[in-house]
């Protein structure tokens, strides 16, 4: 008889997994939300760093939320998604006014946070309290669709009753380290691309292999950062990040050439409240 699914994916987990800091067992639940939100849509080796600098620059909620918020898009560096900085100094902000500065445990109250959705909600309640929820990232959610569903990929939200037997396939017994076994799982072996398909400790469970790896899904076709609004994005909040002071619009003109472009993408960060029009210039938010 084969091994349990769960009982293999931490067996492996226990050989195999990364030394990733936010998932250390004296790790804050504050410093767990950090990695949370600088994680969505960035790899990990882009975020310990950064996130190193943050927690110790920022160590509590309130800590944070003293700043202006200009200075966490300013500490945000390259990251990427810098409105995620935002929101993220928006939620130490709720911290203080709601929670005296504490991190909730509760669900309902995790979701409340500004930038924190039903995926952020569940991962914080699990790795920083050991909740048992049903944690679905992208990497989990791949994992589920081809072990038992069949699927190379899952479907494009998760539904009622995709959260519902994702729940139901979390132990009771150590639910925080199944949940973070099966996301490395995905993000390690069960890749998108060329998946490790041999080295996976849960392949006799596996139907999508069993079915010989069928593709169902449409060819992803990625857009070229090169030349975007989001390159001429980054390049201008790069000049505004680097100065303590509002920049003249002149210098902001030489960081970018092609002037329609430039003002587009001027007035878009200026919209998302990542910049800020004075009589100087321009600035990041006070």
């Amino acid at each position: 008889m084969s091994e349990p699914f769960d009982a293999a994916v931490l067996r492996w987990y226990a050989d195999c997994s990364r030394d990733l800091p936010w998932r250390g067992p004296d790790v804050t639940p504050w410093a767990v939300v950090v990695s949370e939100f600088m994680l969505q849509q960035t790899p990990v080796a882009r975020v310990e760093p950064v996130w190193r600098e943050w927690l110790g620059r920022w160590p509590t909620p309130r800590a944070l939320a003293a700043e202006p918020a200009g200075e966490a898009v300013r500490a945000w560096g390259r990251l990427g998604y810098p409105r995620r900085a935002l929101r993220l100094h928006a939620a130490a902000a709720a911290l203080v006014e709601r929670h005296d500065g504490e991190v909730p445990d509760g669900i309902d109250a995790l979701r409340a946070l500004p930038g924190v959705g039903d995926y952020t909600a569940a991962a914080i309640a699990a790795f920083a309290f050991g909740r048992r929820v049903a944690v679905l990232d992208t990497n989990v959610r791949r994992v589920y669709a081809r072990v038992f569903d069949g699927r190379d990929e899952p479907t494009s939200a998760p539904t009622v009753a995709e959260r519902e037997a994702a729940l139901a396939r979390v132990p009771d017994v150590t639910p925080a380290s199944y949940s973070v076994a099966v996301m490395e799982l995905g993000a390690l072996v069960c890749r998108a691309r060329a998946p490790r398909c041999s080295d996976c400790p849960v392949a006799v469970h596996c139907r999508w292999l069993a079915a010989g790896k069928p593709v169902s899904g449409a060819v992803r076709r990625t857009q070229s950062y090169e030349g975007t609004d989001r390159q001429a994005r980054g390049r201008l909040l790069a000049v505004l990040r680097a100065s303590p002071h509002p920049v003249p619009a002149m210098e902001l003109d030489a960081s970018w050439q092609d002037a329609e472009q430039r003002s587009r993408a001027l007035s878009s960060l200026v919209a998302d409240g990542l910049v800020e029009c004075v009589p100087a210039g321009y600035r990041l938010p006070a």
